[in-house]
């Protein structure tokens, strides 16, 4: 088990809350995942929430993201990639590795150790692109 590995407690909490990650990987927002949890147990609290997702993200169980400035939002694939946000629709796609650029292995070669690394980019999805160009024909 992941939290066992990382040296976390299973917990009824931490064990819902990685569940719907999994299940829901739509890089949902910290009060999302409490809206939909907090149907099934009434009980679970905002607090304990940010708390699990805090202590996820601290021990690299998952990613946070602060793609959108306006909230924090959780990523279940902790796999080195990049995110792409559509402005106009505003949905977040992953960018994987074969859109990694050079740029660690060049700061490797200079001495640095690289631990973590975040690419955003924002503009339009393929789809809200391609409504945009039928537009101007």
């Amino acid at each position: 088990m992941i939290l066992k590995k990382k040296g976390l407690k299973v917990t009824p909490q931490r064990l819902e809350i990685m569940r719907y990650l999994d299940k829901n990987r739509i890089h949902p927002s910290i009060d999302h995942i409490y809206t939909q949890l907090k149907m099934k147990n009434p009980s679970l609290s905002k607090t304990t929430v940010y708390n699990v997702i805090d202590d996820l993200s601290e021990n690299g169980v998952i990613q946070v993201l602060t793609i959108n400035k306006s909230e924090i939002l959780c990523d279940f694939n902790n796999d080195p990639h990049h995110h792409f946000m559509c402005k106009e629709c505003g949905s977040i796609s992953d960018l994987e590795d074969r859109y990694n650029f050079d740029i660690i292995e060049q700061i490797r070669s200079e001495g640095f150790r690289v631990d973590e690394a975040f690419g955003y980019f924002r503009g339009l999805c393929i789809s809200c692109n391609n409504k945009n160009e039928k537009k101007v024909d």
